[in-house]
């Protein structure tokens, strides 16, 4: 795979996955619909490892890696998938945005890493400010919205967390490996959480929308994104794949609006261009004022 195709996959895939998550959850309970997805891309991941010959250990310290790693596949989806009920997917991908910068806070607190300077603060501050002029705005937000905005905070919370904890605990395992450990232990919850919600399995009323956006997550969100993302991780600069956190939110609004005709208003464009912004500081800030102090050190 060339880096440019890779780094293309990962753009499109992480654009087109809230919007996946809307149609697949539009006539399949939202709790099958990740078991399925999840069901999918274990079997499909298991055929992959037999193939490549990557071992899938179940040693302590895998077992713990893969036990952080459901917090993301289970406990991040699962909140995806109910919260895509009631906002918009452009929404979804501009709350997921935060995702960098909860990381940093939590890895300052679980890892001790000394990296979240007032710079990075000040960053944070902005994107939440973002956050709040959409939700003060309504920004399409009715209903059940609000409890819509709670789900997906939570998500972007434990999939931070979860990136954090598997940094910690994944050393020496191979991130497919990880990866498909993850989506088998996730599915007895997914399947415990449909019994205890009672959720009604009546496939007749499956509409082939839904069914193909299950498959295109399962295939493409799940595992080539995932590879895909690992890859350019280990050939591009950090800077450069930080960029993709800046585009897909964008074009995941603009997916929203062109293919299910969701509402891009002022608050929804002025709070994601917040967000965008505290990304950019937080991803540069501290360079670009080391640079503008270095200047006036030396012209001084």
């Amino acid at each position: 795979m060339s880096i440019p195709a890779a780094y293309a996959a990962v753009v499109i895939v992480w654009s087109t996955t809230p919007l996946g998550v809307v149609w697949s959850s539009e006539s399949v309970p939202p709790v099958i619909a990740a078991l399925l997805r999840m069901s999918i891309a274990a079997v499909i991941g298991l055929l992959i490892l037999k193939w490549r010959r990557i071992p899938l250990p179940w040693h302590k310290q895998a077992i713990h890696a893969y036990g952080c790693s459901v917090l993301g596949v289970f406990g991040a989806m699962l909140c995806t998938y109910l919260a895509a009920r009631s906002i918009p997917s452009g929404l979804i991908s501009v709350v997921f945005g935060l995702s960098p910068l909860i990381s940093g806070l939590l890895a300052q607190r679980i890892l001790g890493d000394a990296t979240f300077t007032r710079v990075r603060w000040a960053a944070t501050f902005v994107a939440v400010a973002g956050l709040a002029i959409i939700c003060m705005n309504d920004l399409t937000i009715s209903g059940d919205g609000w409890a819509g905005m709670v789900l997906i905070l939570l998500a972007v919370v434990l999939f931070s967390a979860s990136g954090v904890l598997v940094k910690q605990r994944s050393e020496n395992l191979h991130p497919f490996s990880t990866t498909v450990g993850a989506l088998l232990l996730s599915l007895p919850l997914y399947a415990l959480s449909m019994v205890l919600l009672d959720v009604p399995f009546t496939v007749s009323e499956w509409s082939a929308k839904s069914v193909m956006s299950i498959i295109y997550l399962a295939l493409f969100g799940s595992l080539i994104g995932f590879v895909s993302y690992f890859y350019v991780l280990q050939k591009m600069a950090p800077s450069t794949v930080a960029l993709v956190t800046l585009i897909t939110p964008v074009f995941a609004i603009l997916f929203g609006a062109l293919l299910n005709d969701e509402v891009i208003g002022l608050p929804l464009i002025s709070g994601a261009a917040c967000v965008v912004l505290g990304l950019v500081i937080y991803h540069w800030g501290d360079v670009l004022l080391n640079a503008v102090q270095g200047k006036v050190r030396g012209a001084n």
